[in-house]
């Protein structure tokens, strides 16, 4: 019985010292004038190795990104953005 609870402390201790932190950030996001816009942006920062999920509003002119915080940072998700012609920043 030891034994069994040992491996999976030992199990649990492994996952969770792996497991990424995912982050939100929302970035005021320039340049969206028509429709396609938000695809472009979403499709630009998706691209990033990391991010999880990107919701853009072309209405607001935001993009709220969830990202794993180990492998991408808030620099290259604005230069995404940026380098396909719609330049963002975090929004205060």
């Amino acid at each position: 019985m030891s034994k069994l609870l040992a491996s999976a402390a030992i199990a649990v201790s492994v996952l969770a010292s792996s497991t990424a932190w995912a982050a939100t950030i929302t970035l005021a996001v320039k340049n969206m004038y028509c429709a396609d816009c938000p695809f472009i942006v979403r499709k630009s920062l998706e691209a990033v190795p990391g991010v999880s999920k990107a919701v853009v509003s072309y209405k607001d002119k935001t993009a709220v990104v969830t990202y794993d915080d180990t492998r991408a940072d808030v620099a290259a998700l604005t230069r995404a953005t940026t380098e396909a012609g719609y330049p963002s920043a975090p929004r205060s």
